[in-house]
Parts: C-alpha cells; structure tokens; sequence
C-alpha cells in the first residue's frame, strides 16, 4: 500500500532549500487554498496511474528523447491534457485539481505534469522560466531538447527559441550566452512563485483583491521579503481597505527597494496612509 500523500504547511516552506521543496505537494497547496476540500492522494495516484502505464514502454527505450516522446504521446494524444487556448486566463489552470479534472492548463502547470510523470519513470525533465511561455527541457547528448507543453510538447528549435524570446528582450535578439542563460532549469521554488504571479495577475485584473492578496501571500510564505510580492500584497490590502496591513507591506518593500521606480508614488501612498486611522489587518 502506498504511503498517504502529505501536503506540507505554509510555515515550514521558507526554510526549504530549493532541492528539497516538494514541487506537486507545493503546488496542491496552492489549489486547497481555493478547493479546502482537495484530496492530494487523488492526484498522486493520479499521477502514477500515468507513469505506470508507460513504464515498461519507456524502459524499453534507450534515448531520452525517445522516452520523452513516449510520455508526450500519452500525456496529450491517449489522456487529452491540452492548453486552454480558449479561456487562458482562467484561474483553473493555474490550479493543479482542476488541470487534472478538465485535462487543460496553462504551460506551466501542464509542465508540471509532464515533469512528475518524467521524473517518475526516470527521465530528467526541467522546467524553463522562458520569458512568455513557461517550457520544459531534457538534456541530449549535444546540448538539451526544449519542449513547449502549452502545444502536446512540441519540440523547439533554435531559431524558434530565439524569435519567442526576442519580443521580451526590448527586441534584441537573445546570442548563444543570452540564449543559454534562458534555457537553464528553474528550481521548484522558481516554478511555484512563477504559478502564484500568473494567479495574482488573473485577480489584480479581475479586482479580485481578496484572493490577489492571498496569491501574494503565499509568494512571501516562499520567499520572505519579496519586493514584488510585498508591494502586490500591501495594493491588495489598501484596495480593500486594510490600511495597517497595505502600511507594513509598502513600507517594507520601499525600505528594501529605496531606488524602486515606483517609489515616488509609493512613498505618497504611505505617507497618506500613515496620517489617516489605522483598520486592523
């Protein structure tokens, strides 16, 4: 019988290294925050129902990308997990329950999948926090395979690479350092923040300031003094009203980043917080 699939809590997440941070419990996590009643064994068998249906298939191949595409095949041709290219920004896809469910996401979280059902069967699958679309990569013999999960993981060439990459870059386009720099792996601390913006950025534009703010949150409970997510969480906070929680966040953030372009306003903000009666957080 297989062990009970323990999620961890958000208190003891900051002091993991990035090697030991559990990537799916983390990202299940995430989706309890939204579904209280999310059964995390569910998807770990889930999970290994996949992997083991390929496991004798992909042991019997020798190169990884051949594995790889094995995995890929099954994944998104016999399974049916897709990009949602409909309805991209829908929050669902950023919660894991729900990828699992309607078999669509978004790249990063379908990156996730591929990368436990990989890794499951051996196959060193990282992800790439490509500027846009989140991508995975597998390393060859003369270089690494980069995939795009968002499209059934297709492969991409170098050029491909670098004409995605060129719009994020102020048009420039990326040489083999730049390039090389992009590709390397993003450890799971990365992929999980990565998750948390894409959510806090489908509320912020949804005014949904509540679940803005806890998406902030729970960047801070994995990186603890975040500039980013400090600033994000104290908006949030001030948009509904918490004046000392937006008055903490925003003075935190400014005295971390005292030259932060957005100082100026920033600092205005405070200072009118500051005079007028604190509302409890």
């Amino acid at each position: 019988m297989r062990e009970h699939f323990a999620l961890p809590d958000w208190n003891t997440l900051a002091a993991l290294d990035d090697d030991t941070l559990p990537l799916l419990a983390t990202a299940l996590l995430i989706a309890r925050d939204e579904y209280p009643q999310l059964d995390a064994d569910l998807y770990d068998t889930l999970l290994q129902s996949h992997a083991e249906h390929l496991r004798h298939q992909v042991d019997a191949i020798d190169a990884w990308p051949q594995k790889m595409a094995a995995i890929n095949r099954h994944l998104f041709e016999e399974v049916g997990y897709s990009g949602d290219s409909e309805e991209y920004y829908d929050p669902r896809n950023s919660y894991l329950n729900e990828v699992f469910e309607r078999r669509l996401g978004n790249p990063i979280s379908l990156a996730l999948v591929q990368m436990e059902v990989a890794r499951r069967l051996g196959v060193p699958l990282d992800g790439v926090s490509f500027p846009g679309h989140f991508l995975v990569r597998l390393p060859v013999d003369d270089g690494v395979l980069v995939m795009d999960p968002f499209n059934r993981g297709r492969p991409l060439d170098e050029n491909e690479l670098r004409q995605r990459a060129r719009p994020h870059l102020g048009g420039e386009m990326p040489d083999d350092h730049a390039l090389f720099q992009i590709l390397n792996p993003a450890s799971h601390r990365a992929i999980l923040m990565r998750m948390l913006r894409n959510l806090h950025g489908v509320y912020a534009e949804r005014d949904d300031w509540e679940r803005a703010a806890r998406s902030a949150d729970r960047i801070l409970r994995l990186t603890p003094d975040n500039g980013d997510a400090l600033r994000d969480r104290g908006l949030a906070y001030l948009k509904m009203g918490h004046r000392h929680g937006a008055r903490h966040d925003l003075a935190r953030y400014l005295q971390l980043n005292p030259d932060a372009a957005d100082g100026g306003p920033l600092h205005e903000r405070l200072v009118e917080l500051s005079s007028g009666p604190a509302k409890p957080n």
